[in-house]
C-alpha cells in the first residue's frame, strides 16, 4: 500500500515521499518523490512545449525510438519482475511474464498502430479526400495497480507513437513499477516526452482538470465517471477502462472438468485483482451438483503463498483496506444464506484463501457489487433465458463467457450477453488485432487494435479538387 511521509529534513528542502510496501511482508520496497500539485501544471507545460517536435519527427521516427526503449523490459525482465511481486504480489513468473511480453509484443504493436495512423484516401469523380489521424496534444495516462507496467503499456504506447507527449500517473500501490515503466522509456526519448508524477487521488484529480488534451484511465467505475465529469468543461477525449462484474455460464451440455478449471483460474487468478475475473458464475440445476463438486478440487489444489516462493499460485492482496472489502462481501452472503464451500476468511496479514460459494442470490452484494478478490461464486439456473437475464442484469459490461458442446446454442446464448468481449469455451481475450473493450458502465471508447489506436488521435480530413 502506498503512503505518504514526510522526510524529517523536510525543512532543508526534501521532498515527502510515498512509499511503497510489500503486501506480503509488509516491509517498504522503496520510496519515490510525491508530487506536489503545485508541480503538475507545470509539469503539463513542459510535455506540451515538448509536443510539436515529437510529432514532427514522423511515424518511423518516433517507433524507431520506441522499439530500442523496449528491448529493455526483455534484458530486465527478472529485476522487473520481482519488483511488481514485491509491489503488489503476483506470483512472480507471472510478474516476470508480464514483463517480458511487452518487449516480445512490441513489434506487431508498432506494426498495428502504424497502419492505423496511415492515411486513407478516399475520392470521387470530382474530389479527393485524405483522412489524417493526428495528435491530440498532451496525454494523461491513469493507470492501475493490479498489472502496474502492461496496463500502463496499453495507455502509454499508443499515445508516443501517435506523436502525443505524456504526463503519466501510476497508481500509488505500485509507484516503482510506474517509474521503471517510465525510467525504461525516458532512456531513449527526449526530454519531457514522458514525464511521470506520483501520488494519489488528488494528484489525480489535479492532472485531470490541468490543461490536457486527452484523458487515458484504467479503474474503477465511480473515479470513471469522476473524470468524466471533470473533462466535460473543456471536452477534453477521454478513454476510460472501468470494473466488471464479468459473468460465465455453465450450459447442461458443457465440457464440466474443463469450465471448472476455467472457474478457479478466472475467478483466483492474480488473488481475483484482474477486471476481467469471473465473479458471477451460473451453472445450469441440472448439472450443478457436479460442476460444484469439480470446482471444489480445483480450489483444493491452488496454493496460497508469497509470490516469491516457488509453486505460489495465488499471492496476496494488494492490501489490507482490499482484503477487508473482500471478507465484508463474503460474510454479507453467507448472513444472507450462501454456503461456504471452500476457503474463507483467515486472519493472516493480507492474505486470502481462495473461496467457493454455492447458493448466491442475486440480491447480495456479492453478486452485484465488484468484488476483486479471490471468489468464485456460483448460482443455479433452469433455462437459458434465465441465465442470460440475470447475467445482464448489472450496469457492468466487461466480459464474459459461456461453457457448452453445442456451439449454435452456446454461441446464441453468449450473443445475447451484453458485455463488450464474450468468449465461448475460453477467456474473453480476441485474436491479435481485436479490440479490448466494456460495454455499458464497464468502458467508454477502448484500446487495442486499429480502431483502439486512433481513439489517441484527432481524426482531419483534407478535401481538394481533382487535377483537371
Amino acid at each position: 500500500m502506498g503512503t505518504t511521509t514526510t522526510d524529517p529534513s523536510l525543512a532543508t528542502g526534501h521532498a515527502i515521499l510515498l512509499e511503497s510496501f510489500d503486501p506480503a511482508t509488509r516491509e517498504v520496497v522503496g520510496t519515490v518523490p510525491l508530487t506536489p500539485l503545485a508541480a503538475i501544471g507545470p509539469s503539463v507545460a513542459r510535455a506540451r512545449a515538448a509536443q510539436p517536435a515529437w510529432e514532427a519527427l514522423g511515424f518511423e521516427r518516433r517507433a524507431a525510438m520506441l522499439r530500442d526503449a523496449y528491448r529493455a523490459f526483455e534484458s530486465k525482465a527478472d529485476d522487473l519482475g520481482r519488483l511488481i511481486t514485491r509491489e503488489m504480489g503476483k506470483p512472480l513468473a507471472q510478474a516476470t511474464g508480464e514483463a517480458r511480453s511487452l518487449a516480445r509484443g512490441i513489434e506487431d504493436e508498432l506494426r498495428e498502430i502504424g497502419e492505423a495512423l496511415a492515411p486513407e484516401l478516399l475520392e470521387d469523380d470530382r474530389h479527393l479526400s485524405t483522412i489524417h489521424h493526428d495528435p491530440f496534444g498532451v496525454c494523461a495516462s491513469i493507470t492501475p495497480w493490479n498489472f502496474p507496467l502492461s496496463m500502463p503499456h496499453t495507455m502509454v504506447l499508443p499515445a508516443l507513437a501517435a506523436g502525443n507527449t505524456v504526463v503519466f500517473k501510476p497508481s500509488e500501490e505500485t509507484p516503482l513499477c510506474g517509474q521503471a515503466y517510465a525510467d525504461a522509456l525516458n532512456a531513449v526519448l527526449p526530454p519531457d516526452v514522458l514525464i511521470v508524477i506520483h501520488g494519489g487521488e488528488a494528484q489525480g484529480r489535479a492532472l485531470v482538470e490541468a490543461d490536457v488534451d486527452m484523458v487515458a484511465f484504467t479503474g474503477s467505475r465511480e473515479a470513471g465517471k469522476h473524470i468524466l465529469a471533470a473533462a466535460s468543461g473543456r471536452l477534453k477525449r477521454v478513454v476510460l477502462e472501468l470494473g466488471g462484474k464479468d459473468p460465465m455460464i455453465v450450459l447442461d451440455d458443457a465440457d464440466l472438468q474443463k469450465a471448472a478449471r476455467f472457474a478457479a483460474q478466472n475467478s483466483y487468478r492474480n488473488a481475483g485483482q484482474v477486471c476481467v475475473s469471473t465473479e458471477r458464475i451460473f451453472v445450469d440445476a441440472k448439472i450443478a451438483d457436479r460442476f460444484e463438486a469439480l470446482l471444489a478440487e480445483e480450489t483444493a489444489k491452488v496454493k496460497v503463498g508469497n509470490g516469491l516462493e516457488e509453486g505460489t499460485d495465488v499471492g496476496p492482496m494488494v492490501n489490507a483496506r482490499q482484503r477487508d472489502h473482500v471478507i465484508a462481501h463474503i460474510e454479507d452472503a453467507l448472513a444472507h444464506g450462501a454456503k461456504l464451500v471452500a476457503g474463507g476468511v483467515e486472519p493472516d496479514g493480507n492474505f486470502l484463501s481462495p473461496t467457493l460459494l454455492t447458493g448466491v442470490t442475486d440480491d447480495m452484494r456479492i453478486a452485484r457489487e465488484e468484488t476483486f478478490g479471490p471468489v468464485a461464486c456460483v448460482s443455479r439456473f433452469d433455462t437459458d433465458d434465465e441465465a442470460v437475464a440475470r447475467a445482464n442484469d448489472t450496469p457492468y459490461g466487461l466480459g464474459a463467457v459461456v461453457f457448452g458442446a453445442g456451439p449454435a446454442r452456446a454461441r446464441s446464448v453468449a450473443r445475447r450477453l451484453k458485455a463488450g468481449m464474450i468468449g465461448v469455451n475460453k477467456s474473453v481475450g480476441g485474436v491479435s488485432g481485436t479490440p479490448w473493450v466494456g460495454a455499458r458502465e464497464s468502458g467508454y471508447g477502448f484500446h487495442g487494435s486499429r480502431d483502439g489506436h486512433r481513439q489517441f488521435t484527432q481524426v482531419r480530413v483534407l478535401t481538394e479538387p481533382k487535377s483537371a
